[in-house]
């Protein structure tokens, strides 16, 4: 079995363990039941079990089960019977000659094998979990691009609302000084982290390194929307456009290119950079005095006055 069709194979057992282990701890023989995590399960000749759930490892049946039994990871050998459903998600189902088998027989990556003789009540059906499995992969890929969408959205309007000197600062940084820009950008993605990381380690630095760690989740999205406001403004210079229309721009065209697997994520980050580097530089330089301009009557009254 192949490394991507194994993972799809263990996300799928997972999902369909928690829900075997709760039909086994509702079940009315829960007395009898069996439920192991890791290391199988095996039932001897002559003893009667209810339902048999095991997560990892082999599982035997050669006395009498009369709920269920369900397989994750490990194969199963019946050589007697079981009232219920045989279910094995990753692994081969081996029938004996005197196996019984009331309920159906589902299975969802390799086919069971049934001896002559061997007898199944209900169907032998392929579930194909592994493919569920790769199908809720991709909802859920598509749902976490839903909310990281809406998320920058409603704070880059925030943004435009509340500081739109700011994001315009932030261009003009990116627009005059862009070098240092991309360099402060990169120096705080990988310096903040790098710190964080170092803080946790000493006793006395563990509240910095747990702070810098919940800021930098909304640090992150105000770079991100900043960027996104930066590349709106850049696609609509040459139009009469207001700071609304630049982050539905940016922010749009940055969302689209992050349906893109790779390269949509490489534009995101480059994204986050620019809009990290281009806010310090801009807070750097609101620090510093402004330069006062000179008015004509200023320059006329620091002129000497004409000889008569």
């Amino acid at each position: 079995m192949s490394t991507p069709r194994a993972v799809r194979a263990a996300i799928a057992a997972l999902l369909f363990s928690l829900l075997a282990l709760l039909l086994a701890v509702g079940s009315a023989s829960a007395a009898t039941d069996h439920v192991v995590i890791t290391g199988g399960a095996v039932v001897p000749p002559g003893q009667t079990v209810g339902d048999v759930v095991v997560v990892d490892g082999t599982v035997t049946i050669a006395g009498h089960a009369t709920g269920d039994v369900v397989s994750v990871s490990g194969p199963v050998r019946v050589s007697g019977r079981v009232d219920g459903d045989l279910i094995t998600v990753s692994d081969r189902a081996i029938l004996a000659p005197a196996a019984r088998v009331g309920g159906d027989l589902r299975y969802g990556d390799e086919p069971p094998v049934l001896a002559r003789g061997a007898r199944v009540g209900g169907e032998v059906s392929n579930e194909d979990w592994a493919d569920a499995a790769n199908g809720w992969g991709w909802v859920s890929g598509f749902a976490w691009w839903l909310a990281v969408s809406v998320s920058t959205l409603i704070v880059g309007l925030l943004l435009v609302w509340l500081a739109p000197g700011a994001l315009s600062a932030g261009e003009r940084a990116v627009r005059e000084h862009v070098g240092a820009t991309v360099g402060w950008g990169v120096a705080i993605a990988i310096g903040v982290p790098l710190l964080a990381v170092l803080a946790l380690v000493t006793l006395v630095g563990i509240p910095l390194g747990l702070a810098l760690l919940l800021a930098a989740i909304p640090v992150l999205l105000v770079a991100y929307t900043t960027g996104a406001w930066i590349v709106g403004h850049r696609v609509l210079r040459s139009r009469s456009a207001g700071p609304w229309a630049a982050l539905l721009a940016g922010w749009g065209l940055l969302r689209v290119l992050a349906l893109i697997p790779v390269a949509g994520a490489l534009v995101g980050l480059a994204a986050t950079v620019v809009g990290l580097g281009a806010l310090a530089v801009a807070l750097w330089q609101a620090r510093r005095p402004a330069t006062p301009v000179a008015t004509p009557d200023a320059q006329a009254a620091g002129r000497p006055a004409p000889a008569a």
